[in-house]
């Protein structure tokens, strides 16, 4: 597999900065006016998490601190430097340089002439879930980036910028991944199901290894001198993956319904040892011109042209290829253009229209991959050809009323369907969509007390009759009154109505006194001709937050939010699904200054989280489904639950530093029947669990010095 070189840079800069700011003497030998331009403080201190790994599971995904470590350091910096002699500034920053979240940036410029930049940051997240191999002990897997970026200004005279940024970053660790098989299959004529001495079906857990990079160049040149501003821009993006397949090597026995060991029934062990194919290296580039005109003194046009091109052609390491293929040799060509304009005839309107336009070519080879018995199918070829248009009139009757109409359109013809290739898990495809849209706002500008919005917009998606697919040998054509009785149909190309309407409001109720509305509610019909796949979807958002200040040293905030989710669906001979989710958050919280080198504040905040399933039967639906539901009710609830008591005081030692102290109590409450149900919890075929603790306390204790100088 080819490997990319990774981007490095000289840590001089950093280096040097770093030195700086914990060097106070640094500014010692200098003139005293000159001191006055230094600005430098370091934060030190530590912290506490108290419980064990299961009851930290939540808490520490992002925290850095390892689950087997209870004591964390805490150490970040601030320094900078301006020199009037030579107009130039240097500022370096560093954060949590004593644990595993490490984010070091610096900054060196001298305006109006050149910048440099560099940065280098750390994120480790800690998958909550436990994985439990048969021989015990329990393992949790992690994945670490590390991102090292650089980025160069240069202002060769007033109206001529040269940007260029680099940006590389690596991947390492390991997350959740699973294979599973189920016997007999079409695509396995001598793969045995399940008997009362084997078993024909097993799901096993198989970690994926992470070990990729990826790596950007961004480079523009820009030019502004009077009405005319345009720039030329460059983007190559490059992935590369160390592990190219995931192997495995499976037992000639695993666990079957009841968690019963048995011989693996004939075909599957040689069907699971198959190797797993992971993501191949891959790249892009692009080019790009955009401009903008001011064609008179209140009408301005905008365009931008693009062209960029994707090609995959990392070599197959896996047995299987059609003879002579020996790669994807996937090339997609992707062509932008797009024109805009805003104008300003009369003093009260405002008018804005734009015109976009994508061309996405894909000119990847096809070859047959899949063979199923008699069938064989190829790969499948995806262009695209996407057309967007939008205009919008603002009239602004009064300094603080403002209304807008508006209307959009959106044009997709998907090309001609690869005769070759098949579909699978759908009834039919479409090549052409049409989705019209119009939009009406009316917004009042802060005047005395009151600013708000109120927006109210509909869509409607229809498209051309639609692509029967015919198993590798071309599709039918087929008006919807053609289409099966059981048809499902995919949610982006069935026919759509869409509404929405938003509302906010910003109220000064008082001079003590603030509060902001937000309502949002959202709701989308399709037409599935035979009422099967997904019917309608709805969602809605609301929250209310305030803030009172009793003085200039006392206030108090509080926070409200409720979300829901609809989604109703019907699959043939099988369940009629409601889905619910429903959120709830509430939040308080207090600061304010008992003395005056003293600062305290308090928050509290919950969260409910709910998804429910409402279950019914199709009148198709088979008598072993009508079996189960009976007995089991349906699927149950999924609730997370979460609240957190939050603390902290600020004590000010003298002019130049202080000293912090935070404290956390976090509780959460978990049930997901997916992993753990009832207390037990989800049982791969060869025994490994995965799990997590559904009730987690946690207690965070930190102490933090700050010194400025």
């Amino acid at each position: 597999m080819a490997r990319h070189a990774p981007i490095r840079f000289r840590p001089t800069l950093l280096a040097l900065a770093a030195a700086a700011a914990f060097t106070p003497a640094f500014a010692a030998d200098e003139k005293t006016e000159e001191q006055k331009l230094v600005e430098a403080a370091v934060d030190v201190g530590f912290g506490y998490t108290d419980g064990s790994a299961q009851d930290r599971a939540f808490h520490s995904q992002y925290d850095g601190v390892p689950r087997t470590r209870h004591i964390g350091l805490k150490l970040d910096f601030e320094y900078g430097l301006r020199n009037p002699k030579s107009n130039s500034w240097v500022q370096v920053e560093g954060r949590d340089l004593g644990g595993h979240q490490r984010e070091l940036a610096g900054v060196w410029k001298r305006p109006g002439d050149w910048k440099a930049a560099a940065s280098y940051r750390e994120l480790t997240r800690q998958e909550p879930h436990a994985v439990v191999p048969p021989a015990g002990g329990e393992q949790y897997l992690k994945t670490r980036r590390t991102d090292l970026g650089l980025a160069l200004q240069k202002t060769f005279m007033p109206d001529l910028v040269l940007d260029v940024d680099l940006r590389h970053e690596k991947k390492e660790g390991s997350r959740l991944f699973g294979r599973g098989f189920t016997c007999p299959s079409p695509s396995a004529p001598g793969c045995a199901g399940t008997t009362g001495v084997a078993t024909g079906w097993a799901v096993l857990l198989m970690p994926e290894p992470i070990d990729a990079s990826h790596s950007e160049v961004d480079a523009r040149v820009s030019y502004a001198r009077g009405p005319l501003r345009a720039s030329v821009g460059y983007y190559g993006s490059w992935y590369r993956n160390a592990n190219s397949v995931l192997a495995t090597a499976v037992p000639g026995s695993l666990a079957n319904a009841v968690g019963t060991f048995q011989p693996l029934g004939a075909g599957l062990q040689a069907i699971l040892n198959q190797p797993v194919a992971l993501a191949p290296d891959n790249q892009a580039q692009q080019v790009d011109f955009t401009g903008s005109y001011d064609i008179a003194a209140h009408t301005r046009a905008t365009m931008k042209l693009a062209w960029a091109r994707a090609t995959q052609d990392d070599p197959f390491t896996i047995a299987g290829a059609p003879a002579g293929v020996t790669s994807l040799g996937g090339k997609v060509t992707t062509t932008l253009a797009k024109l805009g304009i805003t104008s300003r005839p009369v003093a009260k309107l405002f008018l804005i229209g734009d015109l976009r336009y994508e061309d996405r070519d894909d000119d990847t080879p096809v070859a047959l991959y899949n063979v199923e018995g008699t069938n064989t199918y190829t790969n499948r070829r995806l262009p695209q050809r996407k057309v967007r248009g939008k205009g919008e009139a603002q009239w602004q009757f009064t300094p603080e009323w403002r209304a807008s109409l508006g209307a959009d359109y959106e044009s997709i013809d998907r090309g001609v369907f690869t005769a070759t290739s098949a579909v699978g898990g759908i009834t039919a495809l479409r090549q052409d969509t049409e989705e019209t849209g119009v939009f009406a706002e009316i917004r009042r500008r802060m005047s005395a007390d009151v600013s708000g919005a109120l927006r109210l917009s509909r869509s409607d998606r229809k498209g051309s009759n639609w692509l029967l697919d015919n198993s590798g040998r071309g599709v039918t054509e087929v008006p919807d009154a053609d289409l099966p009785l059981t048809a499902i149909l995919m949610p982006t190309l069935a026919d759509r109505h869409r509404d929405k309407a938003k509302l906010f409001v910003d109220w000064q109720a008082s001079d003590e006194l603030t509060l902001q509305l937000g309502l949002e509610e959202g709701r989308d019909s399709y037409d599935q001709l035979r009422g099967y796949g997904l019917g309608s979807t709805r969602m809605g958002q609301y929250s209310l937050d305030g803030t009172y200040a009793f003085n200039e040293k006392w206030n108090v905030t509080g926070y409200a939010s409720y979300g829901k989710q609809a989604l109703n669906q019907v699959r043939p001979a099988g369940y009629v699904m409601a889905l619910r989710n429903e959120s709830w958050t509430l939040g308080a919280g207090v600061t304010g200054k008992p003395m005056g080198n003293l600062q305290v504040g308090v928050n509290l905040s919950h969260t409910n989280d709910r998804s429910s399933y409402d279950q019914a039967l199709d009148v198709l639906a088979g008598a072993d489904s009508a079996t189960l539901l009976a007995a089991t009710g349906g699927l149950p609830d999924i609730r997370f639950q979460q609240t957190a008591l939050r603390v902290f005081g600020k004590y000010t030692l003298d002019a130049k530093s202080s000293i912090r102290a935070d404290l956390l109590w976090q509780r959460t409450r978990w049930n997901d029947w997916a992993w753990n149900y009832n207390g037990v919890p989800f049982a791969f075929s060869d025994g490994t669990t995965v799990a997590m603790q559904p009730k987690q306390d946690v207690v965070f204790v930190g102490v933090t010095y700050r010194r400025n100088f």
